[in-house]
Formats: C-alpha cells, sequence, structure tokens
C-alpha cells in the first residue's frame, strides 16, 4: 500500500493531477498505520503480520 501510494504521488506530482496527489498521500499513511501496527505485533485484518 505504501508502494501505490508513492507511485500515485509520483504521478499526481508529473502530471500535475491533485487528486492522484491526494489519494497517494492517504494510501501511504494508512499503509504506514498498517505497517506499525504489524511491526508491533498486534493482528491487522486476521493476520498477524502485515506486508
Amino acid at each position: 500500500m505504501i508502494v501505490l501510494g508513492l507511485i500515485l504521488l509520483i504521478i499526481g506530482l508529473i502530471a500535475g493531477i491533485d487528486v492522484l496527489w491526494t489519494i497517494g498521500i492517504i494510501l501511504v499513511a494508512i499503509g504506514a498505520v498498517l505497517w506499525a501496527l504489524g511491526a508491533l505485533g498486534h493482528a491487522v485484518g486476521g493476520r498477524r503480520h502485515y506486508w
């Protein structure tokens, strides 16, 4: 999810599309939260680890 968010951020920046930029920021933030929860050992979405 973090990688997809970064790709959308780059595309939004290059193409000048604000919607892709916003969606990219949201995906990076959600991915970072899920990654942090998984790294702390909390179950995320029924899985013990989140990749």
